[in-house]
């Protein structure tokens, strides 16, 4: 499989493009203006208590409050035979004190974001401290060694645990090793340790002297933490489009990844670099809401406030054998497209797929393991529940930032974010109704209707016959005038 990575620099925007055998698979964009804090710790201030939520509203400078709850707090250990004093009231929180005993008003808490501010929502909070570097993830808080799930190799688990233990000896901290560790020498992991060491000591100085409000440790800019993450042995080549910020990278890869040293190119083509792989109608395409499929099927993609759901269709497909091999290949591929359309729109939260419904149950089970075969390169956390009867799939994508389409658009002016606009037919009754109550409620000799061309042409053409009804009702005289700049909706009736 052949991987690219692509790094487009702009004024006051970064983006980043994931490119697998020429087609986009992710992409991360970052404005100056809207900088993501994903990861970020800052010395905050609690504002408010919530006791029937288990969670506080603190201040860390930010536009809005950011929310932290009780389960998110990090608890001092408990002397032994004593017990924790539980608020949950069985609903699964039963083990979690109750957010009075943790913290109080006007408190300085130290936190960090784990979770942008996405919609009305404010920012979400953690007191446990997680600083990532390359091929560890630092804990300050939790005395613990632990091992990504997605190293599957137990001997291989074991020789990182074996590497890292007498590293660590008796630090206070804990750390994950990350799955770019594996297959790692000794000398790269000891290197990682010591540089989280010297990060830590940094930031317990900046929380020393810092004040409310103020940001104490910074995650990287988004092309920097984009290779941390993303650069490994299977990327051919990182393109960098931007003199400057290829030097910065070079620099960033020789120091923690230099091997990876011959990886980083500098883009100097005519065509912008996002032409190179027609990334940017791959752009265009993740905003519509229908995915045409080679075979002739398509996906509708509906992103609500609460969930997302994927409607499967065969559209034109006709398959070649019976109804059910039709059904179960169009699913097969629809479960591919999805699994990419998830991580190229980054969709998180709760996600129903409907596929098409289904007699044999190998062709269930074939579906689901094509579509966690789609998600397993996915670096968001995912979880998939097996089909229901009614051929839904229910997932859940981990969400830290805004979608693609909440990051590059806004509701229409014109539907207010409905997604579709009252016919002209609907819109011609309500201007009828709108002069009716006008005329009871103020005196005029004569009316004057403006609204958008289509609306008035159909008024004066289709409803010539209601408008000289209405004209003797009202026994005045109506003019209509179209407006090139109005919306279908929008409409003035001017007395005169």
């Amino acid at each position: 499989m052949s991987e690219e990575i692509l790094i487009n620099m702009t004024p006051r925007e970064t983006r980043v493009g994931v490119v697998e055998n020429g087609m986009l698979q992710e992409l991360h964009v970052e404005r100056t203006s809207r900088r993501g804090y994903v990861g970020n710790v800052y010395k905050g201030r609690v504002q408010r208590v919530m006791p029937g939520m288990q969670a506080v509203f603190v201040d860390i400078g930010l536009e809005r409050a950011a929310f932290l709850h009780a389960s998110d707090i990090v608890r001092p250990p408990l002397p032994e035979g004593a017990e924790v004093a539980s608020a949950g009231g069985g609903n699964g929180n039963s083990h979690v004190p109750s957010i009075s005993e943790l913290v109080h008003e006007g408190q300085e808490i130290v936190v960090q974001v784990v979770k942008d501010p996405i919609g009305t929502k404010g920012a979400r909070l953690s007191t446990h401290l997680s600083i990532p570097s390359r091929y560890l993830v630092l804990l300050p808080h939790a005395r613990t060694l632990g091992i990504s799930t997605r190293i599957e190799d137990e001997s291989e688990r074991q020789r990182l645990k074996d590497v890292l233990t007498p590293l660590l000896g008796e630090t206070p901290l804990g750390y994950i090793v990350r799955t770019n560790a594996e297959g790692q020498s000794a000398e790269s992991l000891a290197f990682d340790v010591t540089y989280l060491g010297k990060v830590w000591r940094v930031v317990q100085e900046n929380i020393a002297k810092a004040k409310v409000g103020e940001r104490v440790y910074e995650e990287l800019s988004l092309p920097l933490r984009a290779l941390r993450d993303l650069l490994n042995d299977d990327i051919e080549k990182v393109r960098v489009d931007s003199r400057e910020t290829f030097e910065k990278v070079v620099k960033f890869v020789h120091k923690f990844m230099p091997n990876l040293d011959d990886r980083v190119e500098h883009y100097a083509g005519e065509r912008p670099i996002f032409d190179l792989y027609g990334v940017e109608d791959e752009i265009q395409r993740a905003l519509r809401k229908e995915v045409p499929l080679k075979s002739g099927g398509y996906l509708i993609v509906d992103q609500t406030e609460a969930m997302t759901t994927i409607d499967v269709n065969t559209g034109g497909y006709l398959g070649t054998r019976n109804l059910e091999e039709t059904v179960y290949r169009t699913n097969l591929e629809a479960a591919q497209a999805a699994a990419r359309q998830l991580r190229l729109r980054n969709l998180g939260g709760i996600i129903i797929i409907d596929f098409i419904d289904m007699t044999d149950e190998e062709h269930k089970r074939q579906v689901i393991r094509m579509l966690e075969k789609g998600l397993s390169r996915d670096h968001a956390k995912t979880t998939v529940y097996p089909m229901s009867q009614l051929g839904l799939v229910e997932m859940t994508r981990k969400r830290t930032t805004e979608s693609l389409e909440r990051q590059l658009c806004e509701p229409c002016p014109a539907c207010m974010g409905r997604g579709t606009v009252k016919t002209a037919e609907t819109v011609t009754y309500e201007i009828f109704r709108e002069i009716t109550r006008a005329v009871r409620q103020f005196n005029a000799q004569k009316l004057l209707v403006m609204a958008s061309p289509k609306v008035v042409g159909r008024i004066l053409e289709e409803e010539s016959t209601a408008v000289a009804e209405l004209e003797e009702f009202i026994s005045k005289s109506i003019r209509f005038q179209a407006e090139e700049h109005y919306s279908q909706e929008q409409f003035d009736v001017v007395l005169l």
